[in-house]
């Protein structure tokens, strides 16, 4: 379900406890074409809101997953996340993990280091959350090292569906040379989503991305049978996400493939499509459908 405006008046069409899983990249305050430069304390209480909003709609057994960077003013940087922190701490959520994404690809700086790691804080509301760690399994580094004493001596030592992937991950960011680049300056890689769908949800279960770009969130949901929501302003965007969730649903959308370590144009995946979803249903019609 696509909603094309400001985030809140779809967020108010949402009944409590609905979404499993809220994950966004907000605006950075730089002065992007999609957002208008404010006061650090004026960003900060517009994210309030739309935060408040995002954990009344979120399932007690959800997770909330709000990606961010860094804040620029005249050269000096200032880190989102930490000043984020304290408006979901007020809330009583309880951080699971501060994921780094790290990637090759950015700017360059002259008179500092390169950033190339952006943060995504991984909140919930109590201890009961969902969390498919088996789902998101990488391969192992040592997959036949063996225990070496004790009762378990000559057996595996590690899991032979694969390693926990940790709190660092290393995803390729959407730059000009990515399969996934649109017009978009800030692009979600599907990859970075599929992640975190997988683990923190079922099939058949909600997502929602109020600040949804061209809709890699949805992408990410479609392809593993979840239903999805979001809001864009920006009239170029929806369109680019609408037909992206097309092609994603006729499995015809080209993305990175998660199993893949370096990029490689020769090598293009195409996802089996899911039961399609309509696009065309109201609001009111897609979550009362919840309730059936």
């Amino acid at each position: 379900m696509l909603f094309k405006g400001n985030c809140l008046e779809l967020l108010r069409q949402v009944p409590d406890n609905t979404i499993k899983l809220i994950v966004t990249s907000p605006p950075y305050n730089i002065g992007k074409a999609y957002e208008k430069r404010m006061h650090i304390s004026e960003y900060i209480e517009f994210q309030k809101q739309i935060i408040h909003e995002c954990v009344r709609v979120m399932k007690n057994d959800g997770s909330i997953c709000w990606q961010v960077g860094n804040y620029v003013d005249n050269g000096e940087i200032i880190p989102l996340d930490v000043l984020l922190y304290p408006v979901f701490a007020e809330l009583k959520l309880k951080m699971r993990n501060r994921i780094v994404w790290h990637f090759g690809h950015g700017l360059h700086a002259s008179k500092r280091f390169s950033g190339r790691y952006e943060v995504i804080l991984w909140f919930t509301k109590n201890d009961q959350y969902t969390f498919n760690l088996d789902s998101v399994r990488v391969p192992q580094k040592y997959p036949e090292k063996k225990h070496f004493k004790g009762a378990k001596t000559g057996e595996l030592s590690c899991n032979p569906l694969g390693k926990n992937p940790s709190d660092v991950w290393e995803i390729p960011n959407v730059k000009s040379n990515h399969i996934e680049k649109t017009i978009h300056p800030a692009q979600f890689p599907v990859e970075l989503i599929e992640r975190l769908v997988l683990a923190l949800t079922n099939e058949n279960d909600w997502t929602l991305d109020p600040f949804m770009g061209v809709g890699s969130t949805q992408v990410a949901s479609i392809v593993h049978n979840r239903r999805s929501a979001g809001a864009e302003i920006m009239k170029e965007y929806y369109d680019l996400a609408f037909e992206r969730i097309r092609l994603a649903e006729k499995g015809e959308l080209q993305i990175r493939p998660m199993e893949r370590p370096v990029f490689d144009p020769e090598n293009k995946q195409k996802y089996v499509p899911p039961k399609r979803i309509s696009l065309t249903k109201t609001t009111i019609e897609l979550f009362e459908s919840l309730e059936e």
